[in-house]
């Protein structure tokens, strides 16, 4: 049958991971008697971290890499955010975070919860906590426990006499409420009596480092001593996830591979502040993806700032397709598609390509509910002699189309092999139909109760 492979394995080293540890920065790939990665594919090794769960959404270990997703709504408008919330989790988001920054938010985030089960949805909510979340989840319980899992930023979760008690009686509500926990340092607002303390000794030191490296070790240093404290305070490491973003790519990848270096607990990925657009995904593409050839990341954001009147879900797509074009996790059918030259002067094969993109995400929803492993299927649409044929037997089902000056016919292949050859004016819906007879011939149905 069509699909990909994964080799994964279930080995997790158990522990809190410290601020002292003693491993090399070079991240899990490095020969200093860090924990051999868990194999994640062939030519790949996984990060091994503990898993955690959040409301049946397993992060770490050997689960599959989480893509999860922010809305951007007043979450106090119950309205809007249950419907941004339904949207992004409906785009394929597994995760959804929420801000609480008020106490109409606050009061607001049981009834999203219960509206969002009313229609279905059972996405587990994330709630993004800075300042004074202590208040909010002392003050609103309702909300604490509607909550699947809460976000602190150890920077600005109190200053001076205030912060070590404000950080645990958060800690202490999600002890209470069995709760998991993002640390969530962000250099944006970075813990600056952490920074100006390593400052200090670093400048104390014969050979000074770099003002940059003594920045990304404060980043570091404030997430795994945040997430130590938080064990101090009970919370046990399967309830514990980090993460420590910047808008750097460089820096993103430094911090990280010291996190993964020196502590097993599960981590969140993503570019804080990646921009608009191309740069956006080009950034979030380029830090993310060398971290996760490494075997580095258990859940993934991208940050894109949606451009006026853009789709909040988009951010949704780009994590879907970075996991699945580096071969990590399959959500649809792929389509390989030539870029076009001199020879594709007609851009039918352009016109073809996103249709057919279209249709197949279109049809994701109701494929999965019926057949297995469809969503690993290739598709290629090619655009003249040169590439076509060979692309088309790569793909489980392809098209090659004609370019200038060839004839007006397109051959059809199915896992190899030449099956049709289309012509005339209806090519496109005909290929469509090709596709639906593959999908029902090749892949096995699910049974009534969503197995096979």
């Amino acid at each position: 049958m069509p699909g990909m492979t994964s080799a994964t394995a279930p080995a997790i080293r158990v522990g809190s991971g410290s601020a002292d540890s003693s491993d090399g920065p070079d991240g899990p790939d490095s020969p200093d008697g860090s924990a051999a990665p868990v194999a994640l594919r062939p030519g790949a090794r996984r990060h091994p971290t503990v898993p955690v769960d959040v409301a049946g959404i397993r992060i770490g270990g050997d689960s599959p890499i989480v893509v999860q997703s922010m809305t951007n709504t007043d979450t106090a408008d119950v309205e809007s955010t249950v419907q941004q919330v339904r949207e992004l989790a409906g785009a394929g988001s597994e995760l959804v975070r929420v801000t609480v920054n008020t106490t109409e938010a606050a009061a607001a985030v049981p009834h999203i919860r219960e509206r969002l089960e009313r229609a279905g949805c059972d996405v587990p909510l994330i709630g993004d906590f800075h300042f004074n979340g202590h208040k909010l989840l002392q003050e609103h319980p309702a909300c604490a426990e509607a909550l699947a899992k809460y976000r602190i930023n150890p920077g600005n979760v109190g200053r001076g006499s205030k912060r070590d008690p404000q950080f645990a009686e958060m800690i202490e509500i999600a002890c209470r409420n069995r709760k998991p926990v993002r640390i969530g340092v962000n250099w944006g607002s970075l813990d600056q009596d952490l920074l100006g303390r390593l400052m200090d000794e670093n400048g104390r030191r014969p050979d000074p480092l770099p003002a940059q490296a003594v920045m990304r070790e404060a980043i570091v240093r404030s997430a795994l001593d945040s997430a130590a404290r938080a064990v101090q305070l009970g919370l046990p490491p399967d309830r514990i996830v980090l993460s420590a973003k910047v808008s750097s790519v460089q820096d993103l990848i430094a911090v990280y591979g010291q996190l993964a270096a020196r502590s097993d607990h599960a981590l969140h990925l993503g570019l804080t502040e990646a921009g608009m657009g191309s740069k956006g995904i080009v950034a979030s593409s380029a830090a993310l993806g060398i971290l996760l050839q490494r075997g580095i990341g258990d859940t993934i954001r991208i940050s894109l700032t949606p451009e006026p009147g853009g789709d909040r879900q988009r951010e949704v797509l780009v994590a879907q397709e970075l996991l699945q074009t580096m071969g990590l996790r399959s959500f649809a059918p792929l389509v390989t598609a030539c870029p076009g030259c001199g020879r594709t002067t007609s851009t039918f094969f352009q016109t073809l390509a996103d249709s057919i993109q279209k249709h197949l995400r279109a049809r994701m929803r109701e494929w999965c509910r019926s057949y297995v492993g469809v969503e690993t299927m290739t598709v290629a649409v090619m655009g003249c002699v040169v590439n076509g044929p060979g692309e088309s037997k790569h793909a489980n089902i392809g098209i090659s189309l004609p370019g200038t000056g060839e004839r007006p016919v397109a051959p059809v292949y199915e896992d190899g092999q030449k099956t049709v050859t289309l012509k005339g004016e209806h090519i496109a819906q005909e290929f469509q139909q090709l596709v639906e007879q593959y999908v029902a011939r090749s892949y096995p149905r699910r049974n009534p109760g969503g197995t096979h």
